[in-house]
């Protein structure tokens, strides 16, 4: 077992708190220069109301935010707005200052957004003040003995693949991933994932070794009642983790989840969807860390803020530089952005910190949603994106220096779980949705569901706090109706698509389909934005079709053009894997991916997108230490990264 030394003591910084305190007078003062429910008469006012509030929090923010702590988690941190803003309120008439009305929570915020934006401005980025009072606070809730071997923190970055965060690092994005690679301690590798390029399959193979029968985000179960299953929802990911569990998931051994789609079979969760609707599930002892500086929310809401003005700004220069691929991306984009790049990112950063504080946990697994939210919508490469990179890499690096004062030793993982390839989408070449096209080659009087909407395939709109879980069940029910109703079902999973033709509780074989539908499938193979499609032959097996050619899976026989040219060396493979389950469609399509410009077009509204095969979305990475043990062949699917995590988590033990 790894000795640990003992860590030294975050120290107090003087220069750091010479700017929160000009900072939070300057605050002050610009909602009362403002008119937003300050009256300030004095300058000096302002000064003594700071001075004395910060000596006031330093004695009784501690006792508050533990007293308060379940209203705090179950406001998502909001209330500790209103906490800070009463505390102004009650102590600024005795500096004859007048605090009222929305200035009790504008002044928290306006106070943290003048502190965070001077401490970028003389580039101080010393939290050493707020791993202090994390620590102190850890040291009473630690129950155990320091540990003599190390922890594992390991982040996952959704939807970033290997090459676009060599690029980031290349040009100056990720100096702190630089420095991990650069130093020799920790080793970067690409890997594979499954054919269903999302999140919901990697997870459930990275955090339970298990993503069978995924066949995409979602699938059609014919013989349940045409039950839509897919991988988000309040009802289905429960749900689902029962299938994928066998109870010796990733995290099963003392390990917490965080921000996750699954759970890894921990009970140590926040923000886990599988377990999200069980409410005593949220309230967590780690969220004390968000909460142990008056000012650490109100900064998180003020980058919020500065996020959304950022969002808006970058939608005015998209369209001034008439920016494309381009997609719509609305107002209630802008908020749901801002959530996942900014207040999530914060609060994993954050807990995580509190874990390592505590040192208990011997693994921790965190999700930040922020770049792939960004890349499905201003594109892979973006300046949008690298800005969401940028922010990724600072919380890395708050990480980082957080293990300076842990009193254990943690190791870290940096490792992503697909990535997304770019392109226009299929109804902005085409002219029309692939379902309309499915619909052309049909009789008319078939009656058809689909379910085509963007921004579905990834985990960002289920964590939203202000979501109502209600009008999702509702929601739920009324697609079981009307799924029940149709003949035809035609989903979307990035640029994966598939066809049920829910008549027929089987899976229709390629025979089949030509006889009932003899337009349906030279329709799509034909389609130019089409790649290939696979189906099941009654004679052949497994085929692959494209355009000018078909791949005989089973035999490797090609005739004519291969198919599935550039799709990847394991391809076949993959194929073969997906058409085993049990809820492959009849007809299951890629689009085309053009090599030269690595574009692919999406089946939904997404100009970077994920859920097939083609360019990077099918190659994400993994940064784990040098030390461990890893074998030097391909890593091919996400259950592999499980075995690799799982292994070298059982040799840090001995």
């Amino acid at each position: 077992m790894e000795i640990i030394e003992q860590k030294p003591t975050p120290k107090r910084s003087l220069k750091r708190s010479l700017i929160v305190l000009i900072g939070n007078v300057l605050g002050i003062y610009l909602i009362s220069f403002l008119g937003l429910g300050v009256q300030v008469h004095q300058f000096d006012d302002i000064i003594l109301l700071v001075l004395f509030i910060s000596l006031v929090n330093s004695i009784l923010w501690p006792i508050l935010t533990r007293i308060a702590m379940p209203f705090l988690v179950f406001t998502f941190g909001f209330g500790t707005l209103i906490l800070n803003g009463c505390l102004l309120n009650f102590f600024a008439p005795l500096f004859e200052i007048e605090i009222q009305g929305l200035a009790i929570v504008l002044a928290p915020i306006a106070m943290a957004a003048v502190t965070t934006i001077l401490s970028a401005i003389i580039t101080i980025d010393d939290d050493s003040s707020y791993y202090r009072v994390v620590l102190k606070d850890a040291e009473k809730k630690r129950k155990t003995e320091i540990k003599d071997y190390p922890g594992v923190i390991i982040v996952e970055i959704d939807g970033l693949a290997h090459e676009v965060l060599c690029e980031a690092v290349e040009k100056g994005h990720m100096p702190t991933v630089k420095e991990m690679i650069d130093s020799g301690d920790y080793n970067l590798r690409r890997w594979e994932t499954d054919l269903s390029s999302q999140t919901g399959a990697s997870q459930a193979g990275i955090l339970h070794g298990n993503n069978e029968g995924i066949v995409a985000f979602r699938w059609i179960e014919k013989d349940n009642d045409n039950h839509l299953m897919q991988c988000s929802g309040p009802t289905k990911v429960p749900e689902l983790e029962k299938r994928i569990s066998n109870g010796d998931g990733l995290l099963v051994d003392n390990g917490a989840s965080r921000s996750n789609l699954f759970s890894g079979d921990t009970d140590n969760v926040i923000f886990t969807f599988s377990k999200i609707l069980n409410i005593k599930k949220l309230y967590n002892k780690a969220w004390y860390s968000v909460f142990s500086n008056p000012s650490n929310f109100a900064r998180i809401v003020a980058l919020l803020l500065a996020d959304i003005i950022l969002e808006i700004w970058s939608q005015i220069i998209h369209k001034i530089k008439d920016i494309r691929p381009r997609v719509k991306r609305g107002i209630a984009y802008v908020i749901t952005r801002a959530f996942t790049n900014v207040f999530m990112r914060e609060i994993n950063t954050s807990t995580l910190i509190g874990d390592m504080m505590i040192g208990d946990i011997d693994v921790a697994y965190s999700t930040y949603l922020g770049y792939d939210e960004i890349a499905h919508h201003s594109g892979v490469r973006d300046n949008d994106a690298w800005y969401a990179l940028r922010g990724m890499d600072k919380q890395i690096k708050h990480l980082i220096d957080a293990n300076r004062y842990s009193p254990r030793d943690y190791q870290f993982v940096i490792q992503s779980d697909h990535g997304q390839t770019n392109g226009a989408t299929f109804t902005q070449r085409y002219g029309e949705t692939f379902e309309d096209f499915v619909k052309s080659l049909l009789p008319k009087d078939m009656k058809v569901f689909a379910k085509m909407d963007s921004n579905q395939d990834n985990v960002a709109k289920e964590y939203h706090p202000f979501s109502r879980k209600n009008k999702k069940l509702e929601k739920e029910k009324e697609e079981e109706e009307e799924l029940g109703d149709s003949e035809v079902i035609v989903l979307a999973s990035g640029n994966l698509a598939m066809i049920y033709l829910t008549q027929w509780s089987q899976r229709l074989t390629y025979e089949e389909l030509n006889s009932y539908f003899p337009e349906l499938i030279p329709g799509i193979i034909g389609n130019e934005y089409v790649g290939f499609i696979l189906v099941k032959s009654q004679e052949h097996g497994d085929l692959a079709i494209g355009k000018n050619g078909i791949y005989f899976l089973d035999s490797g026989k090609i005739e004519g053009e291969n198919p599935l040219e550039g799709f990847g060396d394991n391809i076949v493979r993959h194929l073969k894997r997906t058409s085993s389950f049990e809820h492959t469609p009849d007809i299951l399509v890629n689009s085309f991916y053009d090599e030269k410009a690595d574009e692919v077009c999406a089946f939904e509204e997404l100009v970077g997108s994920h859920g097939g095969v083609g360019g990077e979305q099918s190659q994400p990475f993994i940064l784990h230490p040098s030390t461990w043990n890893v074998s030097d062949e391909e890593i091919v699917g996400a259950e592999n990264i499980y075995r690799l995590l799982k292994e070298n988590l059982a040799e840090l033990k001995k």
